[in-house]
């Protein structure tokens, strides 16, 4: 009889101490995760939902979503004091996705990319859209860092969509492809019509292309999370059904 080899007793009470620290760790990946979903719900309420509704005479379809937080906007104390909220949770779930998978490198690239992403977010505080009636024959310094940050924003959002394509398979690829379709698309309907919120000309449907756009990588950004949610289950969940 070998005394070396551990018993059956010893290795059930290994795998009973194993399988709390598993969950642990799986419990608080989840938890990332759903901040994804959090974020898209959220971030599409306030700004679409309260924010719209406080700003008197405002048009989802012929207004910028910036216009919701420009230099004389109504509703500029409200976005400003909820971005801290928004950067946290795309944050968190950007490191989410980073913990959800260990030799998927497509998917940690998506992960990084997510939260390097939710890191620029305060930068958007030095560089408010002016308001309309505000604008002058003269382009200001920060309508540029504002212009120059909606470009980095959809590197970042193309980016996070096309690494997560090729991470997650074919039915997952379609989507994101899609989607990326769909930013791209309407992206550069709202920026023919960009010039005239300068020109103090009138912008029949720059806030609905606007909207379609960013509503496409909102989605994205929550079927990621679900999916996600999805494969990552907790150990002892796993123990208990193979019981």
């Amino acid at each position: 009889m070998n005394t070396l080899a551990p018993s059956m007793d010893q290795k059930h009470a290994h795998d009973a101490r194993q399988i709390p620290s598993k969950a642990s760790r799986t419990s608080l990946t989840r938890t990332l995760l759903a901040c994804g979903l959090l974020y898209s719900l959220l971030y599409a309420f306030i700004n679409d939902v309260v924010a719209a509704e406080l700003y008197e005479g405002y048009s989802r379809t012929s207004q910028a979503i910036s216009e919701l937080s420009a230099t004389r906007a109504p509703t500029r104390a409200l976005l400003t004091s909820t971005l801290p909220v928004f950067t946290f949770l795309l944050l968190a779930f950007g490191i989410g996705v980073w913990r959800s998978t260990q030799d998927n490198r497509a998917l940690r690239a998506t992960g990084a990319l997510l939260a390097a992403h939710a890191a620029t977010f305060p930068l958007w505080l030095l560089a408010p859209m002016t308001s309309r009636e505000e604008m002058g024959s003269s382009v200001l310094f920060a309508d540029i860092a504002h212009i120059v940050l909606s470009a980095v924003a959809v590197v970042f959002i193309l980016s996070q969509i096309g690494f997560s394509a090729a991470a997650l398979g074919k039915p997952f690829r379609r989507y994101s492809l899609s989607t990326a379709a769909t930013v791209l698309v309407f992206g550069a309907m709202t920026g023919v019509q960009a010039p005239k919120v300068a020109a103090g000309e009138p912008t029949p449907w720059i806030g609905l292309f606007e909207r379609i756009s960013f509503a496409a990588w909102l989605l994205w950004v929550a079927v990621l999370a679900i999916v996600l949610l999805r494969r990552t289950r907790s150990p002892l969940s796993e123990k208990q059904s193979s019981l």
